[in-house]
């Protein structure tokens, strides 16, 4: 086996269980509006077993001064951001959009979760986060 393939994601098996939901209500309820499925999703999590924060505010610093605040669509423990979409498909200015809320948020994961015509899901990850934890001597995200 090569040794990319020995490595495991991050939050792999908590990813995992977050798509498998993502299926689960996206044959339920489709075609629904965006907020109207976040909060299935967020039901549907909680009922496997995870604990989850819906519309959790994001603040963006910058030398000390608040710039904006982004709100992620679900937050869950222990640290993966999903942002729920209706679009036609996932485009790359969603991910970029996650991208952005993983950097505020000092987490590595996230993942769209797009309930269009076709149910799909991208997983965006932050590697300077670890990359930044590394450099000051703090593990607790690995």
């Amino acid at each position: 086996m090569a040794p990319d393939q020995e490595r495991r994601l991050i939050f792999e098996d908590l990813t995992r269980v977050i798509i498998g939901v993502f299926f689960d209500v996206y044959n339920e309820l489709s075609g629904f509006p965006e907020h109207v499925l976040r909060r299935a999703l967020k039901v549907a999590l909680e009922q496997a077993g995870l604990t989850v924060r819906e519309e959790v505010n994001l603040p963006v610093w910058f030398r000390g001064h608040l710039l904006t605040t982004f709100r992620a669509d679900l937050v869950v423990e222990p640290g993966v951001i999903v942002e729920v979409k209706t679009a036609s498909d996932i485009q790359p200015f969603h991910k970029v959009q996650l991208l952005h809320y993983l950097k505020a948020s000092g987490l590595e994961v996230g993942l769209l979760l797009n309930f269009g015509r076709r149910p799909k899901h991208a997983r965006v990850v932050y590697q300077q986060a670890r990359e930044r934890d590394a450099i000051s001597g703090d593990s607790s995200t690995a």
